[in-house]
């Protein structure tokens, strides 16, 4: 008769759980490896390095870009006020749009109820600028004396009608919560250049001293099923730049170094109990947050930054949480290696009173955009760097609301939207794809999002079919089960 003790008994019995667990650290070991002793691995003195973890078979091939900034204009910004200059609507000023055009597309409940759909054309003087005559606004003047860097993509599309579905979607390649986020698949695919940093920072920025506009949520820069250690790192404006990241009064650097050193122990006494691969990302996160104590408050003091540069960036580049303050610090963060840098602003869901609330946030935004391409271009970073601007969805031409000669608003309208890449692997200078006159359909050269993101792996020598990890039986991927390479718009 067996007298084992049950606990002890189901302690000493390796589960198939366990198992496979243990068998799956593998890798993460040789991560971890590199965390706690950094010298095994060849960086340079600022901590970046070629790098560290990700896969073995990544990339696929030889890339074009080594980062990404990802700078999201969270709410929907109207690209028939910025980018698609559709003049004849001056001619259909509160004419009805045509069941032909609508095709019996769905929309939002904020509109289905009104009795008709009028034409408002947009306020604004569009001029071409550039080498190839690209069409921009007057609401971005310092964009367009950069547009010869940019390939404009006026086709984008997405199934997605509502924000929160659409962001996600675009984010995490599914309009369902919990899936892994842009930056989580690359941390995980193509590991960090820094050992100081994390792989992934997320930027909020404020606008009017407040965020405002569609809430954004942490699964949008979120693992998903992949490992925590591959989510984003938001970064605050005010006090500490990461939550807890300074030592409490009274416990000093070494105290702290000591505390992590017998943490580690236990954390990994128990990881060789039960194999639980989520126990190394653990003990690699606590030693990120002790390396981030010096290297995060560097790289928040712009003090080192030249006049000039400051001055080419705008007035508020020194108020830490504004779009230009995060717009030179995503720049910075390129330079020390971080893979993946999502910066947000909100406020773009502009249902009424969009000229004058667009013409404040194209203010915000115009300057900083064309800096951070232009700083990037002068430093010799813009060729292995790529920039993608852009929202989850576009406007339609038909107001929502009350419609004057200067007053409209637009609803949501995920059929085409513009956004631009610039930088690493793009080919620059163009604007890709056409609309019909009302923006309202995609008559060459559609751009589903699963394209655009297909394409931006793509740029980071990724091939997005190929880039998986198996969850409950199958292989997910960020572009889902479908996307193509937009092969015209690269260099």
């Amino acid at each position: 008769m067996n007298t084992q003790h049950p606990l002890r008994e189901a302690a000493l019995v390796e589960t198939r759980r366990h198992f496979f667990g243990r068998t799956a650290g593998g890798i993460g070991t040789a991560a971890l490896a590199s965390l706690v002793n950094p010298q095994l691995f060849a960086g340079n003195r600022d901590g970046t390095m070629d790098r560290v973890g990700g896969l073995e078979e990544l990339p696929h091939f030889a890339p074009k870009a080594k980062r990404v900034i990802y700078l999201f204009m969270s709410g929907a910004p109207s690209q028939l006020d910025m980018w698609d200059y559709k003049p004849k609507m001056n001619d259909w000023f509160d004419k009805d749009l045509p069941d032909s055009i609508r095709n019996g597309q769905r929309i939002t409940t904020m509109t289905s109820g009104q009795k008709r759909f009028p034409i408002a054309p947009s306020t604004f003087k569009f001029d071409q600028h550039g080498q190839h005559g690209a069409w921009v606004s007057e609401l971005l003047p310092h964009t367009a004396g950069m547009v010869d860097d940019l390939a404009v993509v006026k086709t984008v599309n997405t199934e997605a009608i509502n924000h929160d579905p659409a962001i996600t979607y675009i984010q995490t390649g599914s309009q369902l919560p919990g899936r892994p986020s842009t930056g989580a698949w690359l941390s995980y695919g193509l590991g960090s250049m820094n050992e100081n940093l994390p792989a992934f920072v997320v930027l909020h920025s404020t606008v009017n001293g407040g965020f405002g506009g569609q809430a954004l949520y942490a699964r949008l820069w979120g693992a998903g099923f992949l490992s925590t250690r591959h989510q984003g790192v938001s970064l605050r404006s005010n006090g500490d730049p990461v939550l807890y990241l300074s030592n409490p009064q009274g416990i000093s650097g070494k105290m702290r170094r000591r505390m992590l050193d017998e943490l580690a122990q236990m954390n990994q006494s128990r990881y060789d109990e039960v194999g639980d691969p989520e126990i190394q990302s653990r003990i690699a996160q606590y030693e990120m947050a002790y390396r981030m104590q010096t290297s995060v408050p560097e790289l928040t003091d712009i003090s080192d930054e030249s006049e000039k540069t400051l001055e080419m960036y705008g007035e508020e580049v020194k108020k830490p949480g504004t779009f230009a303050a995060n717009c030179l610090l995503a720049r910075r963060l390129a330079e020390r290696g971080v893979r993946f840098t999502q910066v947000f602003i909100r406020q773009w869901d502009q249902h009424g009173n969009l000229p004058n609330d667009i013409r404040r946030q194209c203010g915000i935004i115009d300057q900083p955009c064309a800096a951070l391409v232009k700083d990037l271009k002068q430093r010799g970073m813009l060729e292995d760097t790529l920039v993608v601007w852009g929202g989850e969805f576009g406007r339609t031409i038909y107001c929502q609301g009350g419609l004057t000669k200067t007053n409209y608003g637009r609803d949501h309208h995920p059929r085409c939207y513009t956004k631009w890449m610039a930088g690493g692997g793009i080919r620059p200078g163009i604007v890709y794809g056409e609309t019909d006159d009302f923006s309202y359909n995609v008559t060459e050269n559609p751009v589903h999002i699963h394209d655009l993101n297909a394409t931006m792996l793509h740029c980071l020598g990724v091939d997005h079919e190929r880039l998986t990890f198996k969850h409950q039986g199958r292989n997910f991927r960020l572009t889902d089960v479908h996307g193509n390479v937009v092969k015209d718009i690269l260099a």
